[in-house]
């Protein structure tokens, strides 16, 4: 099944080396398997605490897959590509 893309949030807390490295890693990710079908949304927790409480972020750096649905959660540095895509439901290309 097709899908119309893509819409993820990643919760990071600052400039942290795990920060950027989950940032680059799913960027990686995207281009691969997911060329022009993918929003990238990244959320900075030490400007906005709040949100995590609202989203229910309990660790840093945390991926949130709101579309296509269902919502799904990978939480760390999202360097185990194959981890990233079986949590996202991406086919391998």
């Amino acid at each position: 099944m097709e899908q119309d893309g893509y819409n993820l949030r990643l919760y990071v807390a600052g400039q942290t080396p795990k920060s950027l490295a989950a940032l680059a890693n799913l960027k990686k990710l995207c281009e691969t398997h997911l060329p022009g079908r993918y929003t990238i949304e990244v959320i900075d927790l030490m400007k906005d605490p709040a949100l995590a409480q609202r989203d229910q972020i309990v660790a840093i750096p945390t991926l949130i897959r709101q579309l296509p649905e269902p919502l799904k959660r990978i939480i760390g540095d999202l360097s185990n590509a194959e981890k990233v895509l079986v949590g996202l439901d991406i086919a391998p290309s």
